[in-house]
């Protein structure tokens, strides 16, 4: 009977051990699964991490290119507007020589007027080539296309002071024969 007794005890401890083990292997297996996830998991974000660096080089590159095709710009658009700034006084004398010369010749103030007008019109586009250059800096993601607009804006600018000027030297010729004909009458 001890021995029927001492069986029985060991076969209950032997069912609880299996039972143990087998809990312990369902564990193991579940914790096998999750390590598997999470190694899956890591190499993903390892992926996407790797991709993401990659990512900001290029925008980094993208960015200094722009940043520095953007320096260009500002200082074509520097010279510029020094080259405008120089027309601009040649003009303003021009045109005070003509209110001079007008005084006397009163069919030339429409001629001035159209002078002063025009003169308006390239100081309000050299403002807008102003905003413009603010707003690309402003919008670097844009720099590029901004870039080349202010860059054809500047030459027709140019283009067109070049040919005022002209058109006023002109004026100014016209006014000195004119000046000549009433002085020798």
């Amino acid at each position: 009977e001890r021995s029927e007794a001492k069986g029985a005890s060991t076969s209950k401890d032997l069912s609880e051990a299996s039972a143990l083990s087998d809990s312990i292997l369902k564990a193991i297996k579940v914790l096998e699964t999750k390590n598997m996830i999470d190694e899956e998991r890591i190499e993903i974000s390892e992926s996407q991490l790797k991709e993401a660096k990659q990512m900001v080089e290029e925008s980094d590159i993208k960015y200094d290119e722009v940043a520095r095709k953007l320096a260009m710009v500002e200082g074509d658009l520097e010279r510029a507007e020094e080259r405008a700034e120089a027309g601009e006084s040649k003009i303003v004398d021009l045109e005070e020589e003509l209110r001079q010369i007008g005084e006397n010749l009163k069919a030339l103030e429409v001629a001035e007027e159209k002078a002063q007008q025009r003169e308006e019109e390239y100081k309000k586009q050299i403002r807008v080539l102003m905003d413009r250059l603010k707003s690309a800096e402003a919008r670097a993601e844009y720099g590029e296309k901004t870039v080349q607009k202010l860059n054809l804006r500047v030459d027709s600018i140019i283009t067109d002071l070049v040919a005022e000027k002209m058109k006023t030297q002109n004026v100014n010729d016209e006014l000195d024969q004119t000046f000549e004909l009433f002085v020798a009458n």
